[in-house]
């Protein structure tokens, strides 16, 4: 458990002005020092150029959540009907996989990339439908249903090595292990339960850092955690947000963590409460993480 001196007092700091209904899927481009994120329900994408800390936003022409570099042009978009390239250029958007297109109850939510260059994403009901969630992989060019019956799919991540995998049901409060082929990023074995430290509450977004533990958003909890591969915490930081929702390590020399939140399913008194709900943090959490893979799109 977390001890008063695990506790790491790092100072936050906001990058850009905006408060996210639902921020969420933060990315980072170490090559040109350029972070990435969503406000999934307002059909934003915002660019923040880390250097000057500038912020752009790009209005998305549907609901999406997380994305993934294909190379110095594209990349790899989820969204509510599946896996589009787009170009940063111009934004354009072009469909390269279609997934759960034909239902309109269903959105994206959270995917990151496997070290191999496979894309696992999730798909969920966009009012939480119990049981109407999913997790997916791009693998080899091919999209592959993992995992399903899930409710709010979250905490997507993997070992350097590629040989294991994480995720969490958030409506469960479980998060789960799965071995995996490193050279494909699918699964050798069923995913087990970790047996976590506390109840489990608000596990959402999560990504590994270069020593291997786990930091992971706590909905409503205010913090991310960092967890052992065998699910037991050993450091927090506070967020100054009751609803962070997901980080990625960002810099240069990848010394910086990048933490979205959200306002979501607060009322007016609740938002209040939480002046700082939505926004966009830069945390020094004392920790090293490591780049993110590219997106390999189709076999070998």
């Amino acid at each position: 458990m977390v001890t008063a001196t695990q506790a790491a007092a790092a100072v936050p700091a906001l990058l850009g002005e905006e408060r996210c209904h639902l921020g969420e899927g933060p990315a980072y481009d170490a090559a040109t020092d350029t972070a990435f994120w969503f406000d999934i329900l307002e059909r934003k994408l915002f660019e923040a150029d880390l250097a000057t800390g500038s912020v752009e936003s790009h209005a998305m022409p549907l609901m999406a959540s997380a994305l993934a570099m294909v190379d110095d042009e594209r990349q790899l978009v989820a969204t509510e009907s599946g896996l589009y390239l787009r170009s940063r250029l111009d934004g354009a958007m072009t469909l390269f996989r279609a997934v759960e297109a034909d239902d309109a109850t269903t959105r994206s939510n959270d995917a990151r990339a496997h070290p191999c260059g496979a894309f696992w994403f999730s798909m969920m009901g966009k009012g939480a439908k119990p049981g109407a969630a999913s997790i997916y992989a791009l693998s080899d060019g091919e999209v592959v249903r993992l995992f399903s019956g899930l409710t709010i799919p979250n905490a997507i991540c993997f070992s350097a090595d590629g040989t294991q995998g994480f995720f969490s049901d958030t409506a469960r409060n479980a998060l789960y292990r799965v071995p995996l082929d490193p050279a494909t990023g699918l699964p050798r074995e069923a995913p087990s339960p970790l047996r976590l430290s506390d109840d489990g509450e608000g596990l959402d977004g999560a990504v590994i850092d270069r020593d291997g533990l786990i930091w992971i958003a706590r909905w409503g909890g205010a913090r991310i955690d960092a967890l052992t591969d065998q699910g037991e915490t050993v450091r927090s930081l506070s967020v100054p947000a009751r609803q962070p929702s997901c980080s990625v390590f960002v810099g240069k020399a990848f010394n910086r963590l990048l933490v979205t939140s959200a306002r979501e399913g607060q009322d007016e008194a609740a938002r209040a409460a939480d002046p700082q709900g939505g926004a966009t943090f830069l945390l020094t959490p004392d920790a090293i993480g490591k780049p993110e893979p590219r997106v390999r799109l189709g076999a070998h």
